[in-house]
């Protein structure tokens, strides 16, 4: 496929609050009130007037039956003006990827000029709902007459209806769950325990390292909780400072308890967390006066079979991106690649090296190559920094874009496994 025509878009900034396990500091906010915190807060680092921002694209995996509709939720209650359009995207994992690029290629066609993108979950406030049943009698009953009419109406609901109904944590098409899937890749790629390990301590250490050595600081916002706003949260508090090997060889296995690899404490945790990037076409940003940190060059997805290796679409959307941009692995400075578990990360690396996947997948093209460790993942990932789903797209793109620039360093790929057996990858420049 030949490159991507029409504009160019350019990323002018980006934010994101702290990732914090689901359960903690955040627990009392919703997913509207993560969205509003970092939207105020990326208008306001960019000194952005409102009136510019033509579209806001946003996204939630998990998400609220009061709000359908959370990107324009985020708009309104940030008090960004009433007549900037929203709406919501969702790819799992990689909303805020597929966030960033719809906006891209409303861009480039020249429909807006300037959009908010990004995401934000919040899994300490999962929808709970109740039984089909239930559901129908509670309808029935609303349109009762009468007080007998309305209990009538509960006569075939038995006690097992009255069970709440959280969401689904397995794959609908296939009964199992992301751990299961992960669990099943990592046997049948022959990745050992002992890898895993190693690369969830790889990640903790360089997230630990980073946050020291105050890396994150333009990236991440304080946040004050609410009611009194006297507690501030002002870092991810998934990272394990005082990671060790030792450490984690100690962790029982979560979903294969006899055979199993997969552990707590190498795989990403449930997290809250928003992020979001401001995005623009190259000549409104021009005009604006404004230095953007980076350029989407291209991008790709891909899908495989959720049967077969759930998360190792990356192994093809990966290729698919560098083929479109006409570039090798070779030509990157850096790889932010998305750990939902260390299994899968090593999954897809080796894919990306082996010959035989080449053949057997790739239509025998050639393998896009090994990965150097120097620039995989430099400042930890979603293993240690947490992985609040519909926020990690926009996160790792900002935190790329930081790096490159740290660097002085001109292209990044993305790349993002995502539920569904999807993958998702894009391509950053500088220049």
């Amino acid at each position: 496929m030949t490159n991507r025509t029409g504009r160019r878009t350019a990323i002018i900034g980006g934010v994101r609050t702290p990732f914090v396990k689901a359960g903690t500091s955040f627990r009392n906010l919703t997913a509207l009130d993560l969205g509003k915190l970092v939207v105020s807060e990326l208008v306001q680092r960019c000194e952005l007037k409102p009136r510019e921002i033509d579209q806001i694209v946003f996204g939630t995996v998990i998400p609220s039956v009061q709000m359908p509709n959370i990107a324009r939720e985020v708009g309104l209650a940030t008090g960004l003006p009433k007549e900037i359009e929203a709406y919501t995207v969702v790819r799992a994992c990689a909303t805020s990827l597929q966030a960033l690029t719809t906006a891209a290629d409303a861009i480039s066609a020249g429909e807006i000029d300037c959009a908010i993108v990004g995401g934000s979950e919040a899994m300490s406030d999962v929808p709970i709902t109740y039984s089909r049943p239930v559901a129908q009698a509670i309808v029935t009953a609303s349109r009762g007459k009468t007080v007998v009419d309305k209990i009538r109406a509960f006569s075939d609901v038995s006690p097992r209806d009255l069970l709440p109904v959280p969401p689904a944590i397995a794959e609908y098409s296939t009964g199992l769950s992301m751990g299961e899937s992960a669990e099943k890749m990592a046997k049948e790629n022959g990745i050992s325990r002992e890898a895993q390990d190693a690369f969830a301590h790889r990640s903790h250490t360089k997230a630990a390292k980073a946050w020291d050595e105050g890396t994150f600081s333009k990236e991440v916002m304080r946040v004050l909780l609410p009611p009194g706003f006297e507690e501030a949260v002002v870092e991810d508090n998934v990272v394990r400072k005082d990671s060790t090997l030792e450490g984690y060889a100690k962790l029982k296995p979560v979903f294969d308890r006899k055979y199993g690899s997969i552990t707590a404490g190498n795989s990403s945790p449930l997290t809250d967390g928003a992020a979001a990037l401001l995005v623009m076409s190259e000549d409104k940003a021009r005009a604006l006066g404004m230095r953007p940190l980076g350029y989407l060059r291209e991008y790709a997805y891909a899908a495989v079979d959720p049967n077969w290796q759930l998360l190792q679409a990356p192994a093809f959307s990966v290729p698919k991106v560098l083929r479109r941009a006409g570039m090798k692995l070779a030509d990157l400075d850096l790889v932010e690649i998305h750990e939902a578990f260390a299994a899968q990360v090593l999954s897809n690396l080796q894919a990306f090296a082996s010959k035989q996947f080449a053949d057997e997948h790739l239509g025998g093209a050639e393998p896009i190559g090994e990965v150097p460790d120097g620039k995989l993942n430099p400042n930890g990932g979603s293993i240690s920094l947490g992985h609040p789903f519909a926020a990690t797209g926009a996160r790792l793109v900002h935190q790329a874009l930081r790096e490159l620039a740290a660097r002085n360093g001109n292209s990044a790929l993305i790349s993002i496994c995502a539920a569904g057996g999807l993958g998702g990858a894009c391509i950053l420049t500088r220049e």
